[in-house]
């Protein structure tokens, strides 16, 4: 058995030097490496309409909301708009052409970011052998009436593409989405969870991509968020000062360092 170990390794280090990549000798680490940051890069906030999501955004300072769906109109608050995926993309182009200039940037929401990226997905798709007639054969189609659910694929494509550009504009990037309340079944009974409103694998995506998802609620005058992934709420974080939280929306003790 340990002989057939070590051929494997030795194997494996083989298959690396067959790449014929140089590479310089490092030292792997014999300690443990001390975290680099506390407070979350990437964030999701989410709630009901009308909760003061985009209020709160507009009190944290240096941070840039791009308005993809209009809701900053009463707001007074460092905001762009963008319509389309074209007019997305210019503004990302101005923030890295002036240096990244701020601290923290919002889109406000995601779900019009999916919505716009059924198109680019369909755009995808008819760039392969198989779906070049694609538009051809069905005049408007959506991408998604794909047999299979094969179009959500190229969705998911062209939004992972996204969220990585946008990635790119800020030290920290907020994302901000819709509830949708869902039932599961939990011991028998059927259970009303909140849930952050993106479809399957793209919820996947992002929530993967963020330290931390907070979902927004009203407790009386107080704007709450929490973290706590054990009140039937899609939440959480890999942020030790947020884990299992619940706590009033204050800027300052999410992002602390």
């Amino acid at each position: 058995h340990r002989v057939d170990r070590r051929q494997r390794q030795m194997c494996i280090r083989d298959r690396f030097m067959e790449c014929g990549i140089k590479t310089k000798t490092m030292e792997l680490p014999t300690t443990k490496v001390k975290a680099s940051r506390k407070s979350p890069k990437n964030m999701i906030i989410y709630g009901a309409p009308k909760i003061g999501k985009t209020t709160v955004l507009s009190e944290l300072d240096n941070c840039l909301i791009i308005d993809l769906e209009n809701g900053s109109d009463m707001l007074d608050a460092l905001k762009v708009k963008a319509n389309n995926l074209k007019e997305l993309a210019d503004v990302g182009r101005a923030i890295i052409t002036a240096g990244k200039p701020y601290k923290y940037v919002a889109i406000d929401t995601i779900s019009k970011l999916e919505e716009w990226c059924e198109a680019e997905g369909k755009q995808i798709y008819m760039k392969t052998p198989m779906g070049k007639n694609f538009d051809t054969k069905n005049p408007g189609m959506s991408i998604l009436a794909l047999p299979n659910g094969a179009g959500y694929l190229y969705l998911r494509m062209a939004y992972k593409k996204w969220l990585d550009k946008l990635n790119m504009l800020a030290d920290h990037i907020i994302l901000v989405g819709h509830l949708k309340d869902k039932m599961l079944e939990k011991k028998g009974k059927e259970v009303a969870v909140k849930d952050l409103d993106l479809t399957g694998k793209i919820k996947q995506i992002t929530c993967a991509n963020a330290d931390a998802v907070g979902y927004i609620f009203r407790e009386g005058e107080d704007t709450m968020i929490s973290f706590n992934s054990l009140d039937d709420t899609v939440a959480g974080s890999r942020c030790e000062h947020l884990k299992g939280q619940t706590m009033p929306m204050k800027w300052s003790e999410i992002f602390i360092d």
